[in-house]
């Protein structure tokens, strides 16, 4: 009787674990992937990445589709809104982040994204910040400014930095909007449809975007490293289709909130593998905001879930 109850709930943790490890991987190819070739910007390998995600969303949302009896245009509208502003420009403002700025730092920024969607909710509905939200609150973005004075110390005259580090804030902003979305829109449309659908428009919006804004696309393909193409790949499958299965996965068997907690351990995963496969250093002081930071976050995770 124990281990059949404990089961969903190994596989829910394994499955958060895993997502959670596999998102902590984004940085590091896409920082890996600019090193490698100067033919590679945010644009291209975005379109890499999507391209190589369509195939999979365009499935899930063919095989969850449903029949709909109340389902408005302005329903549609909203999860087209919803694809092009969570996963398509959130995405490329993030990819274009990282060209300025560490994938230590990119990954705290991102983190604020629960803070995010409490200040907009409180300011939405009118509701005031209670005073465990707002120590939280001082705490994540007290830890995030901590660690990025930090880091523009050791390049005092490079411009691009503040930047590079608005760029990926002004993303997480985007994907908190997208999460008040979120919620009722996959209450009718479902939430595996929802998400097939969603991914696959800003699947289909990114590749418009690199095939308009580059002069020469089919010969920049063609003059690609092979290496990039495998990063793209990587990037598809690795980070973006898997990860965001196992997370359903996991949010089936566990619920948003035993998964979001989980979910937490991404950011330091991804510091360790900076460290490790970027030759990234922290000092003292950014590992005292990463935890400022992921402590605040945290709060505001748990406090949202009561």
């Amino acid at each position: 009787m124990i281990s059949k109850t404990l089961r969903p709930h190994s596989i829910g943790a394994s499955c958060a674990i895993a997502a959670a490890f596999l998102f902590s991987t984004k940085a590091i190819f896409i920082k890996q992937a600019y090193a490698l070739s100067p033919l590679v910007d945010a644009t291209l390998l975005m379109a890499l990445r999507m391209a190589s995600a369509l195939p999979f969303f365009l499935i899930i949302a063919w095989y969850s589709r449903q029949r709909y009896h109340s389902i408005t245009a302005k329903d549609w509208a909203l999860l087209i809104l919803s694809g092009l502003m969570g996963y398509y420009f959130s995405s490329w403002l993030d990819f274009l982040g990282l060209m300025y700025i560490s994938a230590s730092l990119e990954r705290i920024i991102l983190f604020l994204y629960p803070t995010l969607t409490v200040i907009a909710s409180a300011a939405i509905y009118k509701k005031p910040l209670g005073l465990k939200a707002i120590l939280a609150i001082i705490l994540s973005y007290g830890g995030t400014v901590l660690v990025m004075l930090q880091e523009q110390s050791h390049t005092p005259h490079d411009a691009n930095f503040w930047l590079g580090a608005s760029l990926v804030f002004t993303s997480a902003i985007l994907f908190s909007i997208y999460l008040l979305l979120t919620p009722t829109l996959m209450q009718k449309f479902g939430s595996l449809h929802f998400t097939g659908l969603a991914l696959s428009i800003a699947c289909i919006a990114m590749m418009l975007h690199f095939w308009i804004a580059t002069p020469e696309p089919f010969h920049l393909l063609t003059q690609l490293p092979l290496g990039i193409w495998g990063y793209g790949l990587a990037l598809g499958l690795l980070v973006t289709v898997l990860p965001t299965i196992l997370l359903m996965q996991s949010i089936v068997r566990l619920g948003p909130g035993q998964s979001a907690m989980i979910a937490s351990v991404g950011p330091i995963l991804t510091i360790f593998l900076a460290v490790a496969l970027l030759n990234e250093h922290l000092n003292a002081w950014q590992w005292l905001g990463c935890i400022l930071n992921m402590l605040g976050v945290c709060m505001i995770t748990l406090n949202k879930k009561k």
